[in-house]
């Protein structure tokens, strides 16, 4: 675990995060074995105590707009499986999304799902800078050292982000059970789209309902700018926001990543 009191604050905003809200980011399995690491970069729903829950109610913050409901456990039970590494935010999307580019006006949303943020009204670029470098940077800062720590002691290694997403957006219900989300590279998404299709049971979707082309940052700057395999998962969360369905996916999910990670020639630096 990375906390916040390890972090060097910017000068004159040594006071404005305090060492006492826990850890930046949870950091799984360290000494994992497995040419692979997984993220989950919505993994809570915490908000830093000075942000004073960004003005929302704790029901609010229960909800999907502040975090990737049931997408944490699913990580961490898959990385047990896996016998892999992964890494989690510890801090809400609310305060900054670290799948997304700092500046982008989604980074740090002053509306999410139509709910209004109070505290993210009319940030300055001082403050939005102050947040991306509290607990955007040091996030992807410890990816790129896990990723670097697996090549240099194995193969390429592959990366792996999980989410969820809700089963209704805009009054429109959304059929599937998960969605495989990929950019250019088809090397994991090709064989993982075919082994969950396995499971006759489930309507899995191909850049659904997100397309990876869209909006796939973190698989993009750690794995694709690297030509490391790389993909990402979307899970319906009414069917991980209880223990069995956690349970379920967690070993679709491993046993799905398990055949795909042993493919001959997988763990090779390719630019698509």
């Amino acid at each position: 675990m990375h906390n916040l009191a390890d972090v060097e604050l910017p000068k004159g905003h040594e006071q404005v995060y305090t060492h006492a809200d826990g850890p930046l980011f949870e950091f799984l399995n360290p000494e994992g074995v497995t040419p692979l690491l997984l993220i989950c970069d919505h993994a809570s729903q915490k908000i830093p105590t000075p942000l004073d829950n960004l003005g929302l109610s704790q029901n609010i913050l229960k909800d999907h707009i502040a975090w990737d409901i049931g997408a944490a456990e699913v990580t961490r039970r898959a990385a047990k499986r896996l016998k892999c590494s992964a890494m989690m935010t510890g801090f809400s999307r609310l305060v900054i999304d670290c799948n997304r580019q700092p500046g982008d006006p989604g980074s740090i949303p002053s509306i999410s799902d139509g709910v209004t943020v109070p505290r993210n009204q009319n940030l300055g670029e001082e403050d939005e800078i102050l947040r991306s470098e509290t607990f955007f940077v040091p996030y992807h800062h410890a990816i790129t050292a896990q990723v670097a720590h697996l090549w240099r002691h194995g193969p390429a290694p592959a990366l792996f982000s999980i989410h969820s997403f809700t089963p209704e957006m805009d009054g429109k219900k959304r059929p599937w059970d998960a969605g495989v989300l990929w950019n250019r590279d088809p090397r994991i998404a090709m064989p993982l789209l075919n082994s969950l299709r396995h499971h006759k049971e489930l309507n899995i979707g191909d850049n659904e309902p997100y397309s990876g082309k869209d909006i796939a940052y973190s698989i993009d700057r750690h794995g694709g700018a690297a030509g490391l395999p790389n993909c990402a998962i979307e899970i319906r969360q009414d069917l991980i926001d209880h223990e069995e369905g956690i349970e379920k996916w967690s070993i679709i999910l491993a046993s799905a990543l398990s055949d795909v990670l042993n493919i001959e020639g997988l763990h090779q630096v390719e630019h698509f």
